[in-house]
């Protein structure tokens, strides 16, 4: 079985890393369109368009069994139209509001992802459907984006753009009862550390990756610890160095020991998206 991966940068590593860590008899295919980078300040119309387009292309040239649309702000957008054009199951992540509801004891949860996953009518109506008797602590960070790719091109954490996210969701109303957080944005775990030490308390930060490993089993009937994921294709809108220096940071070191053959990948740009 064969699965395309979609991101808008390297984000969608923390869902290989759940595919990876299920040990699922799986050959991944991985496209970044970091030419676009961030999604959460792009138009809903351009972005659907831009996701569809992508997606449709990547999926015609490497005809996956399944394509995982690994970036909430996609999926919240342009599911219907992705869905439409395929003829291949889409799994999808969503925001995590329902295990983070789950979870708490206090009754306050934050919701962490871009600006645009923050204000879709489908985040609201997750809200509404599992977290309604919550008190829900919305912070929508571009910014957190483009630390979590810096850090995997080696560079510099910016401890003030982390300090001040925290700040937003620890230091308004009812923040000294929060006791868990839903990562709606498949970068953030990959920041998960760097989060841990700036906020001022252990609590629960939730992320959406083992619950598509699982989904994506059942689509593709197959089991944990079936076998091992290995790399296939990896296309990118942006800079190659970037990707390069992202799967080196992660998906050559952090998962090495279950990914097969990951050192013989084949790295290439997409063509006709670039950043114009």
């Amino acid at each position: 079985m064969r699965a395309l991966l979609f991101d808008s940068g390297v984000g969608g590593l923390s869902i290989l890393g759940a595919l990876a860590r299920a040990e699922l008899d799986l050959t991944c295919d991985f496209v970044a369109d970091s030419a676009w980078l961030p999604y959460g300040d792009k138009p809903a119309a351009a972005l659907s368009a831009r996701v569809t387009a992508i997606v449709q292309a990547a999926a015609q040239a490497w005809e996956p069994s399944v394509v995982i649309l690994a970036c909430n702000t996609a999926s919240t957008i342009a599911l219907d139209a992705v869905r439409a054009v395929l003829p291949m199951p889409v799994v999808v992540v969503v925001p995590p509001i329902k295990p983070a509801a789950e979870r708490t004891r206090s009754g306050v949860i934050g919701l962490l992802a871009t600006p645009a996953t923050i204000a879709r009518p489908f985040t609201q109506g997750l809200i509404d459907q599992f977290a309604a008797h919550c008190r829900v602590i919305r912070v929508g960070s571009a910014e957190l984006v483009q630390v979590v790719e810096a850090k995997l091109r080696g560079a510099a954490i910016d401890h003030g753009v982390v300090g001040a996210v925290i700040a937003r969701l620890f230091d308004g109303p009812d923040g000294e009862k929060l006791d868990a957080v839903a990562l709606a944005c498949t970068h953030f775990p990959l920041l998960r550390d760097e989060l841990e030490a700036a906020a001022p308390r252990p609590i629960a930060w939730i992320d959406s990756g083992d619950a598509i490993a699982r989904r994506v089993g059942v689509v593709c009937a197959l089991a944990s610890h079936s076998g091992a994921v290995r790399l296939g294709r990896v296309g990118f809108t942006g800079n190659a160095a970037a990707i390069r220096a992202a799967f080196g940071a992660v998906g050559f070191q952090t998962f090495a020991p279950i990914l097969e053959d990951a050192a013989g990948f084949r790295i290439a740009p997409m063509a006709g998206f670039g950043a114009a």
